[in-house]
This record gives structure tokens, C-alpha cells and sequence, in this order.
């Protein structure tokens, strides 16, 4: 039976080291190649602009009054309508925080 061939240790580390240095250089490889565009922005219907604008402008009145560190909340109940504008609304205002 013949005899296994006998690696050193330096050889092993030596070839750890490269497979080490592969697998990082293929991760980072991935990473980049796979990293998350933007989302293309949705348009907003002309009812969901003027919604808003109408929160734009309470929000800067209450600013000016003095009220701009409270919490402004609203609340719109609308029956039968298609647009709630719900994404809309935090779209808008999560960009300007």
C-alpha cells in the first residue's frame, strides 16, 4: 500500500489562507453586485398631492404658532373612495424626516 503524501504545516496553512482570501474576495464580490437599488418613485394622484400639500401647510402654520415640537396627528375617514393615500403620506414624510 503506498505511502499518503505528507503535507507540511506551512503548506496547509499556506492553502487555508488562500481558500480564506477566496471565499472573502467572492463574498465581497456578491455583496456588491447584489446590493438594492432604490425603489423608482410612485406617482401620486393629483388627490393624494393636494392631501399633502393641505398637511404641508397645517404643519407649517403650527410651526409658526409655536407648536412645532407637539405631535400633530390627523385623521381622515373617507367612505367610497379608491385612493386612501396612506403610502403616499409616509412615502412623503419619511423622506423629510
Amino acid at each position: 500500500m503506498p505511502k499518503p503524501i505528507r503535507m507540511r504545516r506551512r503548506t496547509w496553512g499556506a492553502a487555508w489562507a488562500v481558500l480564506c482570501a477566496a471565499g472573502l474576495a467572492a463574498t465581497l464580490e456578491l455583496n456588491a453586485s447584489s446590493a438594492p437599488e432604490e425603489p423608482p418613485e410612485k406617482p401620486v394622484t393629483a388627490e393624494c398631492a393636494r392631501i399633502i400639500a393641505d398637511v404641508e401647510r397645517q404643519l407649517a402654520t403650527a410651526r409658526a404658532d409655536g407648536e412645532g415640537d407637539d405631535v400633530l396627528a390627523f385623521s381622515r375617514v373617507r367612505t367610497g373612495t379608491e385612493d386612501d393615500c396612506g403610502d403616499a403620506l409616509r412615502d412623503h414624510f419619511r423622506s423629510h424626516q
